[in-house]
């Protein structure tokens, strides 16, 4: 599989008068396909990793390229045009705009890039609902819909584009667990029949331990790496109720 994803040497301070590092020469690549969890303590530096990834903040220094483009020096109307066109964002709040309907939030990547949507996105848009469960929702407005109803909302508007890569941070954060559960097998179904990779920021050790890959972030630093799905998902889930991953790199041969 060609690597989607690649970081080099990426570090990230914050601060003028006191300067405080986030994250400290990272080094990554992510294969094509793959359902990746990042996981950590709060304030490891993970949503940031995600945020640089995903072009909403840049590395103070280092080199990110995505599907085999070097982001790292495209401008900021050059970075808003690739995320809208190639990246999709779920993030813990559903971020739905209140004016506007399922239907119109989900176009919303779409008008903002290319204008008005011809019959043949606001059909896709009207299939993603029909695949989600929501096609009854399109003309309620998000205060009308549950949490569960939002959030698959979000995942839809996520994916109108067809884009490359899925970001999502806490995508079930305010979800409960049986709700969260549905959303995130929906999910990971919608992402394999569009051959979408997915990359997420999540606390949840039961979701990280379905995840193809698992990368933990503390202090800024990645300081565990494997493919979970060659350990089994129970001695991921096991494995993952540590603050910290205990095992070495050979139990991933």
């Amino acid at each position: 599989m060609d690597e989607i994803i690649v970081l080099e040497q990426v570090n990230k301070f914050y601060g003028d008068e006191v300067v405080v590092q986030v994250l400290f020469d990272i080094d990554l690549s992510i294969k094509s396909g793959q359902f990746t969890a990042f996981i950590g303590p709060s304030g490891s530096g993970k949503s940031t990793l995600l945020n640089i990834i995903g072009l909403l903040e840049a590395p103070t220094s280092g080199k990110v390229s995505l599907d085999g483009q070097d982001i790292s020096g495209l401008n900021k109307g050059e970075q808003a045009s690739y995320r809208n066109e190639k990246i999709g964002f779920i993030f813990q709040f559903h971020y739905l705009l209140p004016e506007f309907t399922a239907l119109e939030n989900i176009l919303i990547p779409h008008w903002i890039g290319k204008g008005k949507p011809p019959q043949e996105i606001v059909g896709r848009a009207m299939y993603l609902m029909e695949r989600i469960g929501i096609e009854q929702y399109g003309g309620k407005y998000p205060h009308q819909l549950s949490g569960g109803q939002q959030q698959r909302v979000a995942i839809a508007r996520s994916l109108i584009n067809q884009p490359k890569i899925i970001f999502a941070d806490e995508p079930t954060g305010n979800l409960d667990s049986k709700t969260s559960g549905m959303v995130m097998e929906l999910l990971k179904e919608i992402v394999r029949e569009n051959k979408t990779n997915l990359v997420m920021v999540t606390h949840d050790r039961d979701i990280a331990a379905g995840a193809d890959r698992v990368i933990e972030i503390v202090d800024g630093r990645i300081n565990c790496d494997f493919t979970a799905g060659r350990m089994g998902r129970e001695k991921v889930r096991q494995e993952l109720e540590h603050m910290a991953c205990t095992f070495s790199s050979a139990d991933d041969a």
